[in-house]
Order: structure tokens, then C-alpha cells, then sequence
């Protein structure tokens, strides 16, 4: 076995540390998107409230691993965004934009953190409102719960990929919503947030991915978008772009000088995972990002649009392949729902009924393992208000 294989043997979940650095990440992931969506309240601005999730998943990553010999990188492995409404993802403004929220609002919030380059990220969507979210708000918001319901039950060892996209657009359907294109799931490995091993959330003639099996102790990055609307997301204006990750296989000379010390400063403080500009001197960064991008050196994250007047919902978590089943460590409570539709398809009832754990045999030890498992349910509360709408209970 050479050096690279065993190093790659040690850092995935079959190391205890491992694991233990996943679900720090994911504890510190979850408690960010608590502050972001207690701060979300009419006329406050989006910019402070991406700062606040930034900083908080900055200041508690920087307090572990403090006192060890190696050089633990840790921090913000997806800057917190917040997309409003028929904006469908990528919305982290900079410091000079004046966009507030207002009553009613849909919100997509998206973040993410990492500890020594294992990375837990998760997306949710929040009505700003008060009382059950009705209509087709509440319909869009319970396909991509049901939808992220089934994927959890139906990521595990020997499924494959193409086994999730049929069923993610399944569930959609019975609401009457559509699934949108283009919203890949990822492999996740340490440092490496877009692993070759994808979901398609949409198949379609335009977009092909490899046929892939799931394997014990790969960890994925789940991600489901909906919409009332098409479900094909529009690209209306470039300067909103503000999120790039490093594409580390490119070198280019830049030309300017401004490109050439953004560049320098990019590969020194966000090597690896995605950033903000905002991190940067604004004025200098609007003109250096561009030709970084136009060759290549960036990969910007768009921000995407749909119809306005559509209502857009997105649920990401991270679910890490244990030997003893599925472990959803990534996650919010929804709101109450009062949706249009109900599922009747005994086929998504079959998947929701489906649990998340692999039975062990025989009546061994069980208390340790017990109290794993209020953990995990006290981690995956997102079943309850479906119980009262689809009539499936999630069976652990």
C-alpha cells in the first residue's frame, strides 16, 4: 500500500476522529443557522445577517484544536447566503448592498463549516412569518422535506445515484412542484467540497452524470431545490455574483495588477473552500474577480433566479455511510405546514417508512448504542410535520 493510499485509508470514517471532526463541524454548522434564522426578522439587512453567520461559525471554529502540534485549518467552508423568494440560491451580498427582508418573505439559507477540512454543510428555507405556513408555500416547502425524507433513506450502501434523482422528482410531483435543474448532490472528502461522486436532481438529455453506486463511509452533501414555478433557474445579472472557489488545476498570468494582488491574497486566506468577496477590498475585488474569472482561475457560484412570483424552497444536509446506517448530522426543524396536497403514492410511503439505521442482530450491549440514537433523532427532527400530511411515518 503506498503512502497516498493509506493516508486516504486514515481520513475517511472509519477513523473515530474522523467522525468526530464531521459532527463538530455539523454542531457548529447547525448552531449557525439557528442565529442566522433567529436574526431574520422584517427590515433587517441581509449583508449583517451573512456577516453574523460567517463570524459565528469563524469564532467557534477558531476555539478547538487550539493547543495541538499540527496546523488544523477550520472555519467557514460555504459563506452563509440568504436568497429571498424566486431567488434560488447564492444570495451573500456585500457590505455596501441595502437588501432587507420584509413580512412574508421566503428565505433560502445556506452555509457551511469545516474542521481540518471535513466539511458539514446544510440549507434551509424559513417563511418569515408567524402561524403555518398555507398554500403553495407550504407545498414546495413539503416536497423538499419529503424529498430530502426519501433521499436519506435512499443514500446508503450498494443504491445508486440515479435510484435518488427518480425519486426526489417522484416526490415533487405529488405536490404539484418541480424538482430545479441543474442542483447537483455531492461526494464530500476532506478539503474537497464537490466530490466526483454526484446526484442529479433533474435528468435530462443535457446533463449526464457517471452512474454511481453509494459505499460505506463516504459522506454526502445532500441538496434539493423546488420550485412552484419551471424549475429552470435563470442567471439575470453577473455583478451579483460574490461567492468563487479557487479552481487549484488552473494557472494563468494575469495581466493586471489589481487581479494579480486579489489573486495573491485568494490563494493565501481561501486556498481551498469557496469565499465571499466581501472578504475583500470591495473596490479592488470588482475589478481584479473578473479577469481571475474570465480565465478560469475562479469557479463563481451564480446566483439563480426563477419566475418572480414562484416560490423557490431548499433543503441541503450532510449524511455520513456508517457501518450501522445512515447518519444525518446536518439540520433544522421546519415550520408548521398546512399544505395543498397530501402523499397518496404508496411507493414515496414505501421509501418514508424505510429506516435510516441498519439493524443489528442479536440483544447484545444496547445502552451505548441507545444513547446514540436520541442524538441522532434529536439531529433529524425534520419527520414530525410530515407524519400529519403524508400519513408515512418515518420508521427508525
Amino acid at each position: 500500500m503506498s503512502d497516498d493510499e493509506r493516508e486516504e485509508k486514515e481520513l475517511d470514517l472509519t477513523s473515530p476522529e474522523v467522525v468526530t471532526k464531521y459532527k463538530s463541524a455539523a454542531e457548529i454548522a447547525n448552531k449557525a443557522l439557528q442565529l442566522v434564522v433567529s436574526e431574520c426578522k422584517p427590515k433587517a439587512k441581509i449583508v449583517d445577517i451573512c456577516e453574523k453567520g460567517d463570524a459565528y461559525i469563524r469564532e467557534q471554529t477558531g476555539n478547538m484544536y487550539k493547543n495541538v502540534k499540527r496546523k488544523i485549518e477550520r472555519g467557514v467552508a460555504f459563506p452563509t447566503c440568504i436568497s429571498v423568494n424566486n431567488t434560488i440560491c447564492h444570495f451573500s451580498p456585500l457590505a455596501s448592498d441595502e437588501t432587507v427582508l420584509e413580512e412574508g418573505d421566503m428565505l433560502k439559507i445556506d452555509l457551511g463549516c469545516h474542521i481540518d477540512g471535513f466539511i458539514a454543510v446544510v440549507a434551509h428555507t424559513h417563511v418569515l412569518q408567524e402561524g403555518p405556513v398555507t398554500g403553495r408555500a407550504a407545498d414546495v416547502l413539503a416536497a423538499v422535506n419529503t424529498a430530502a425524507e426519501v433521499a436519506l433513506r435512499l443514500v446508503r450502501p450498494g443504491r445508486k445515484n440515479k435510484d435518488v434523482t427518480e425519486a426526489i422528482q417522484k416526490v415533487a410531483t405529488a405536490y404539484d412542484c418541480k424538482i430545479v435543474e441543474g442542483v447537483l448532490s455531492h461526494q464530500m472528502k476532506q478539503f474537497v467540497i464537490d466530490g466526483n461522486k454526484v446526484v442529479l436532481s433533474v435528468s435530462n438529455p443535457e446533463t449526464r452524470v457517471d452512474d454511481a453506486e453509494f459505499e460505506e463511509n463516504e459522506v454526502y452533501a445532500i441538496d434539493i431545490v423546488a420550485s412552484t414555478g419551471e424549475g429552470k433557474p435563470k442567471l439575470l445579472d453577473e455583478k451579483q455574483t460574490t461567492i468563487y472557489k479557487r479552481a487549484v488545476d488552473k494557472n494563468y498570468h494575469l495581466k493586471m495588477k489589481t487581479s494579480r494582488f486579489i489573486f495573491s491574497e485568494i490563494s493565501q486566506r481561501f486556498p481551498i473552500m469557496p469565499f465571499t468577496a466581501r472578504a475583500l477590498e470591495e473596490k479592488r475585488a470588482r475589478l481584479g474577480l473578473v479577469e481571475c474569472v474570465n480565465h478560469e482561475l475562479l469557479q463563481p457560484y451564480p446566483v439563480l433566479h426563477e419566475k418572480p412570483g414562484d416560490y423557490v424552497a431548499h433543503i441541503k444536509f450532510t449524511v455520513l455511510l456508517m457501518p450501522n446506517g445512515s447518519d444525518r448530522i446536518t439540520s433544522h426543524p421546519l415550520q408548521e405546514l398546512q399544505p395543498t396536497k397530501t402523499i397518496d403514492d404508496p411507493e414515496i410511503k414505501a421509501w418514508l417508512s424505510l429506516g435510516t439505521k441498519t439493524k443489528k442482530k442479536g440483544g447484545g450491549k444496547k445502552k451505548k448504542g441507545k444513547k446514540g440514537d436520541t442524538a441522532d433523532e434529536s439531529a433529524e427532527p425534520e419527520p414530525e410535520p410530515m407524519e400529519t400530511t403524508n400519513g408515512a411515518t418515518a420508521q427508525e
